[in-house]
């Protein structure tokens, strides 16, 4: 799976399931950057005696658009004792209006590009449908369906969600980190309440709460997710206490650094 997809973690067409208040205003999101310190949380695998890493998440607006980069970085260590050094980089160009999404994903593994994904996807109205230009790995266009949201816009949707008091939401996405096109993912709310004392003065006034999000891809076979994340969001988007679940092994993410940023207009 990607190692990109943390927390690039939703509107018509979707399925929300929860009883809750008339519908909530759309979040504020919040202009920011932040980094993450990550650490071995749980190995499933033998063959990971130790993890460490590093992510750097950095949000812009630019009055019309969100752009996006995410840098992880990560060191896992076999059970020979030999160190893995996986790198990701990730960015995104998304339109204010949720229709326009630029994308590039590059993925690497002791220097060896692994995985490289990058092109464009429009959709024809809030919440699809649409369709993806890919450029890399390959040429082609595929389809995106009704429902399919892209990730500010995804963030924003299930930040909504909890302020409305739902707990369940299911809802197609499309980041960028696949060249396979839309995925299905399931969000569970577990916690959404009051502002609660916080070392950063920006989020201490916000509401937060908690949220696991699994990805599934767009098939009948897909049981099991392909990737999940858990993460505390705060009411403008900015996340911390990660634990993310790559199957053979769990890295969780703590913020150590954050600095809200003004538009770039």
């Amino acid at each position: 799976m990607p190692l990109c997809r943390l927390i690039a973690a939703t509107a018509g067409g979707a399925m929300l399931v929860a009883s809750g208040a008339a519908s909530a205003a759309a979040p504020d999101l919040a202009a920011h950057r932040a980094l993450y310190q990550l650490t071995l949380g749980n190995a499933r695998s033998a063959d990971v005696e130790a993890a460490t890493g590093k992510m750097a998440y950095e949000v812009t607006d630019t009055c019309d658009a969100w752009a996006v980069r995410q840098r992880l970085e990560m060191t896992i260590t076999n059970r020979d004792g030999q160190d893995i050094q996986m790198i990701s980089d990730y960015t995104t160009w998304e339109s204010k209006d949720g229709l326009k999404l630029n994308f590039r994903m590059r993925e690497t593994t002791d220097t060896a590009v692994t995985s490289e994904v990058q092109g464009d996807a429009r959709l024809t109205a809030t919440g699809g449908p649409g369709e993806v230009h890919y450029t890399l790995p390959k040429q082609q266009t595929v389809d995106l369906p009704a429902g399919t949201l892209f990730p500010t816009a995804h963030t924003a949707a299930i930040l909504e969600a909890a302020q409305e008091g739902k707990k369940v939401v299911a809802l197609p996405l499309f980041d960028g980190t696949s060249p396979d096109g839309a995925q299905n993912s399931s969000i569970v709310i577990t916690s959404w309440g009051a502002p609660r004392p916080n070392q950063w003065s920006a989020l201490a006034a916000l509401p937060s709460g908690k949220f696991h999000i699994a990805f599934f891809d767009r098939t009948a076979e897909a049981q099991t997710p392909d990737y999940e994340v858990s993460m505390r969001y705060w009411l403008n988007g900015v996340a911390d206490d990660l634990a993310m679940d790559f199957g053979e092994f769990v890295m969780n993410g703590k913020m150590v650094e954050f600095t809200p940023q003004k538009p770039h207009c």
